[in-house]
Order: structure tokens, then C-alpha cells, then sequence
């Protein structure tokens, strides 16, 4: 009996070393790893692919996805999600101190993408933007890989530049000189949704950090106004705010208002529970990108505000675990850890809440997906690739609280 325990055990996916039979009951009072973060995770994945497959399965009647099968999207989206799973896995077995030491070359590579994305015949170019590098068989989007490696980066600079954090020359400068590079080259894409998440993720690591608090306040009134600046010089995204403003505008409801238009349409169907799941009626080609930036829209009118809530409490449990994580590694000393959970925290959060303020008409129109359930390969595989990396942050706590060594 004894053999077969430790034989089991030896094959735990999460396992980083084989539990012997005789301490089976003592660390049965500590998982190894977060179960609920693993479960609430494969929750959002496996219901964003049942309804990808809902809001997708009317596409093949349109000129455009005319040979496609009515199964296409939920294919690709199964592969994507078995792919991710396993990519986390491996990832998962990764030290963190090993992500710390390769934190700067990946930011630097990560950066050498977004400039071969704007290289003409390196770059594909979707509905009028080029975010994404095409290797035939999948598209890799570059500024997917910079939110988490943005998080990386700005941990290990906090840490390294510690002593520096209340100068602004040798604290703040250099980092805000690598994330004005950053956004130059998003908004040459252009990606402002992806720009405004990553400056999100740098002000949070920097500000848990503790960098001097009146120049985080200037730094943030700076960067509002260089927001303001870039919308109000560019023609269509003036005209997305206004329409945004007043979105039942004939004008705006047939031009720039239109998604949102349709999405606030699909969520007043949708009422308390719901018209049913399949029953959509602005999947059926009135409500564009149902599967990948208005997905919450599908939810919304086919399970109701009952169905909303249920996604909304489940991004703010993982958001609300990963500052839990984070808090618990700088007790241990863990630093470069705790401000990675706790930008990774930021990064899902700052994401979701985008995502959800768009399609409930909070936010002005944005091209940001729902992490872990909108369609697209880059997406989930980046958040789970994220996710593993927290929860091996938190497999690391609780071995060093148990007295070992992670």
C-alpha cells in the first residue's frame, strides 16, 4: 500500500518531488498547490469555450466565414485550452528566481516582436491593424507576450532599483523611458487597449513598490493627458468617444456605436436569467466579433445578469487570490515574487475590467478580449502561462512555511 502511495504521488502533476506515504497525512493539511486557483481557472476556460462555440456557430452563414464548419472556432478554441493547460504545466516547474534572472531578455525580445510586427511582410494585419506575427500553422501577438512580461520586468526592476525608488533620475526615468518605447511602438500598430493595460501593470508594480508618491501622482497626471493627446489628434478614435458619449444617436448607432449598440441590445434581452443558452439573436450576425471582444454580450443575453455575475465573481476571486499570494511571498522576504502576483493581479484585473466596461457601455469601444474565455490562441496561452506562474509563486510560499525549500 505503502508503494502504491508513494508510486501515485510521484506522478502528481503539480508535484515538484514525490510525497512519501509516511508524511501523506501531515502535508494533507497544506496542499501543495492552490486547488480552487486551479479549478476556477478551468472553469472560465471551459465555459469561454462552450460559449465561443455559441456565439461563433451562426458565422459560417456569412460571406466572409463561408468555409468555415460551424465547429471551427470551438476546434481551435479546445486546441488552444489543451495547449495552454500543458504549456502551464511546464511552466509551472520553472523557479521563480529563474524568471527574475531571465525577466530583462525577454522584455528585450518581446520588444524585437512588436518592431517585426510593423516590418512589412512580418507583420499580418487584421481589420486595420498589424498585431500579429503569422508562423503559418498559429499567429503569435506580440503585445499579449509584453503584459506578461511587462509584469516580470517591472518586478525585477523594482527590486534591483530599491534603493533608487525615490530618485527620479535613477528610479523612475529609465523605467518610463523602456515603457514610452513600449507604447510607440503599440500605437504604431495601433494598440491603445493593450498600451493603456501595460502602463497599468508598470504604474501598480512601481506604486507596490514604493516609489515617491508625488511623482507617481505626476507621472499619472502626465500620462493621462498624453492619452487625451493622442485622442483627441486622431480623427477615429475622436469619433469613438463621442459615439461612445451618445451611442443611440442614428449616426453613432450605425457607425461607430454600432457594437455597442448591439451589445447593450443583447444585454436588456437578456434580462435576470437569461433567453436561454444557443438563443442568442445579436450572434446572428448584428452584433460583430460576438466570440472574441463581445463575449460577455453573448453572456449576458443568453444566461442573464445571473450569468454576468457568476464571471464577474470569479475574475474578482482570482484578482483577489493573487494579491493574497503576493502579500504572503513579501512577508517570507520574497519580494521579486510578491510584486509578480500581485502585477499579475493587475494585469487580469485591469484586462477584465476593460473588457466588461466596453460591452456594458463603461468604457469607450476597445479591441481587449475577456482573459481566459474570448476566442484566440495568444490570449489564453499567455494567461494561463501567467496563472502557472502564480501558482507556483504560491507553491513556493507554502513550502518555505513549511520549512523546506521550494
Amino acid at each position: 500500500m505503502k508503494q502504491l502511495l508513494f508510486s501515485f504521488n510521484k506522478w502528481l502533476p503539480f508535484a515538484a518531488e514525490p510525497v512519501a506515504a509516511s508524511h501523506l497525512a501531515k502535508r494533507s493539511k497544506m496542499m501543495e498547490y492552490d486547488q480552487a486557483l486551479v479549478w476556477v481557472t478551468m472553469i472560465l476556460m471551459l465555459f469561454g469555450m462552450v460559449m465561443v462555440y455559441s456565439a461563433s456557430i451562426s458565422l459560417p452563414d456569412s460571406p466572409k466565414y463561408a468555409n468555415y464548419k460551424n465547429a471551427h472556432f470551438l476546434i481551435r478554441q479546445a486546441i488552444f485550452v489543451a495547449l495552454s493547460v500543458l504549456v502551464g504545466l511546464f511552466v509551472f516547474r520553472i523557479k521563480i528566481s529563474a524568471w527574475q534572472r531571465a525577466a530583462p531578455y525577454l522584455f528585450v525580445l518581446t520588444l524585437l516582436l512588436l518592431v517585426a510586427v510593423l516590418i512589412p511582410g512580418l507583420g499580418k494585419g487584421v481589420n486595420g491593424a498589424k498585431r500579429w506575427l503569422s508562423f503559418k500553422v498559429f499567429n503569435i501577438q506580440p503585445s499579449e507576450l509584453m503584459k506578461l512580461f511587462m509584469v516580470l520586468y517591472a518586478a525585477d526592476y523594482t527590486v534591483r532599483k530599491q534603493e533608487y525608488m525615490h530618485k527620479l533620475t535613477k528610479g523612475f526615468f529609465p523605467m518610463m523611458a523602456a515603457v514610452a518605447l513600449l507604447g510607440l511602438l503599440l500605437l504604431l500598430e495601433p494598440d491603445l487597449g493593450a498600451f493603456g493595460v501595460i502602463v497599468c501593470i508598470a504604474m501598480g508594480i512601481l506604486f507596490l513598490g514604493g516609489i515617491n508618491g508625488v511623482w507617481f501622482a505626476g507621472i499619472a497626471a502626465t500620462l493621462v493627458g498624453i492619452f487625451s493627446m493622442v485622442i483627441i489628434f486622431s480623427p477615429f478614435r475622436r469619433e469613438r468617444i463621442f459615439a461612445y458619449l451618445d451611442p443611440w444617436v442614428e449616426e453613432h448607432a450605425l457607425g461607430k456605436a454600432y457594437q455597442l449598440s448591439h451589445s447593450l441590445i443583447a444585454f436588456g434581452r437578456g434580462e435576470l436569467f437569461g433567453v436561454g443558452l444557443g438563443a442568442s439573436v445579436e450572434k446572428l450576425h448584428y452584433l460583430p466579433e460576438a466570440h472574441t471582444d463581445f463575449l460577455l454580450a453573448v453572456i449576458g443575453e443568453e444566461l442573464g445578469f445571473v450569468g454576468v455575475m457568476t464571471v464577474v465573481l470569479l475574475f474578482y476571486w482570482i484578482v483577489k487570490r493573487a494579491f493574497e499570494i503576493g502579500r504572503q511571498a513579501i512577508v517570507l522576504d520574497l519580494t521579486f515574487a510578491g510584486l509578480t502576483a500581485k502585477g499579475i493581479g493587475i494585469w487580469i484585473g485591469v484586462q477584465t475590467f476593460i473588457n466588461m466596461g466596453v460591452n456594458l457601455g463603461l468604457l469607450p469601444t476597445k479591441g481587449l478580449t475577456l482573459p481566459l474565455m474570448s476566442y484566440g490562441g495568444s490570449g489564453v496561452l499567455i494567461n494561463c502561462v501567467g496563472l502557472a506562474i502564480l501558482l507556483r509563486i504560491d507553491y513556493e510560499n507554502r513550502m518555505l512555511m513549511r520549512g523546506g525549500r521550494a
